[in-house]
């Protein structure tokens, strides 16, 4: 017997994170796991931690010859994040 209420799978999560305010922290969730896609295998290499918060991206460097490169581009990366993002989540980007 077929039930007439029957939705797919994929409104069914729409719904839920619309209704529930997650959208967002799931694009920051996205941005993070995209580093290494967007900046190659070699600075992930280096790359320790990264952490988004308040709209800041906190990103730990082991080397700081390639902390340094990264710092000269930042503007780049910030604004591939967010164009990955679909949104302005990332104003600035800091290297420790």
């Amino acid at each position: 017997m077929r039930r007439s209420l029957t939705q797919p799978l994929s409104d069914v999560l729409r719904d839920y994170v619309r209704e529930n305010n997650i959208g967002k922290k799931l694009k920051e969730v996205d941005i993070v796991q995209s580093w290494e896609e967007l900046l190659g295998k070699t600075i992930a290499h280096y790359t320790r931690s990264i952490v988004l918060r308040n709209h800041i991206l906190f990103v730990e460097i082991s080397s700081s010859v390639v902390k340094n490169e990264l710092f000269m581009i930042r503007e780049e990366i910030k604004r591939k994040l967010n164009e990955k993002a679909g949104e302005e989540l990332v104003d600035k980007i800091i290297f420790k």
